[in-house]
């Protein structure tokens, strides 16, 4: 017993080490890339004759659009319990963010750990929905992706190698959501699973099932029709608030004068967006940066310390928003344990 004990532990803690070192180096390489052969004398420049007033305005805005967040978890949450607190899903909200930003997706079992405790409810169940947002926002996501593509398919066609064939990607793209849509419809997955990789691992299938049993649990959640319609427009809702603070600070670089508009701060929401969704960098540190710095440039023509700024500004903002209201719900509700306790357990597992 003692010996399998120790196995595990040095199990974990190698772990640990391999997501740590993966961590690191993301970030490593994507700041590199973000602020290599960047002017900081003119970088700070930019930062500090900013329009002040277009930095602080997105603030609310961004606390908005948490709250919206909060009250499309009270929808998800309908079926399984009623009259949750709004106040207490957007306290979890924001703890959550506020470890994902310290510690890569750990937030993501924080929040609906704090917040089951909180309304003394299932863990599992309120664990779906978490799943269940997040296949939501990969298919708003995926929605604005290719909406963003037909806006902008000249500059994004431009930006991609010559020997790259659009439509086969396109063909490809589209292949991929028609697999994930079927995947969730357990005949399919089961027929699947035993067809092409039963026969050669049966514990890689058992494995597969039982993730896949997780995702439809998530859906099965909202068992109520007349719920999809609501939780639809509070996505777009949700992502509408989310791109808002991206447009309303063009102005504090002066960017509308060059002509960028809110179908722009879009394009760059979908480009940070994928960044959140595939870094495993705390906050997508270094890949935001990264990213939006290249958009920027190359479809816009703005040079390297304006568009880095506005970039560091606008992620800096989000980013302490979060830490601060998320460690203030922390010491209001007496969260110290709880966070502790699952963060422990899940760096124990």
């Amino acid at each position: 017993m003692n010996n399998n004990s120790t196995i595990v532990r040095q199990n974990s803690k190698v772990k640990s080490i391999i997501k740590n070192s993966v961590t690191f180096t993301i970030i490593a390489i994507s700041l590199y890339y973000a602020f290599g052969g960047i002017d900081y004398y003119l970088l700070w420049h930019y930062i500090i004759t900013a329009n002040f007033l277009f930095i602080l305005i997105p603030i609310p805005v961004m606390i908005i659009s948490h709250w919206i967040r909060a009250i499309r978890w009270k929808t998800i949450l309908k079926p399984i319990h009623q009259g949750a607190s709004v106040r207490n899903l957007f306290a979890s909200v924001m703890i959550g963010y506020a470890i994902n930003n310290l510690l890569p997706r750990g937030g993501e079992i924080v929040r609906p750990y704090v917040f089951s405790k909180q309304e003394k409810i299932s863990f599992s169940s309120t664990f779906a929905t978490i799943i269940l947002e997040r296949i939501l926002d990969v298919f708003t996501l995926l929605i604005l992706l290719g909406f963003t593509f037909l806006l902008h398919e000249d500059k994004i066609i431009a930006l991609l190698p010559t020997n790259i064939d659009v439509a086969k990607i396109s063909y490809l793209i589209i292949l991929i959501i028609i697999l994930v849509v079927f995947a969730f419809y357990p005949p399919i997955t089961e027929w699947l699973i035993n067809k092409f990789v039963k026969p050669f691992s049966n514990k890689f299938a058992h494995k597969l099932s039982e993730i896949f049993t997780k995702f439809r649990k998530g859906f099965a959640i909202i068992k109520s029709p007349n719920l999809y319609t609501q939780i639809i427009f509070e996505s777009l809702v949700i992502w509408f608030f989310y791109a808002l603070p991206l447009y309303i600070m063009f102005y504090a670089f002066d960017f509308s004068s060059q002509g960028m508009n809110f179908w722009d701060a879009i394009l760059l929401l979908v480009a940070s967006g994928i960044s959140f969704t595939i870094a495993p960098t705390p906050g997508s540190i270094g890949v935001f940066h990264w990213i939006v710095k290249v958009i920027l440039m190359k479809f816009y023509g703005v040079n390297g310390e304006q568009a880095l700024a506005y970039a560091t500004v606008n992620h800096g903002i989000n980013y302490l928003l979060q830490i601060l209201l998320g460690f203030y719900f922390i010491v209001k509700d007496r969260a110290w344990k709880l966070v502790w306790n699952v963060n422990l357990s899940n760096r124990e597992t």
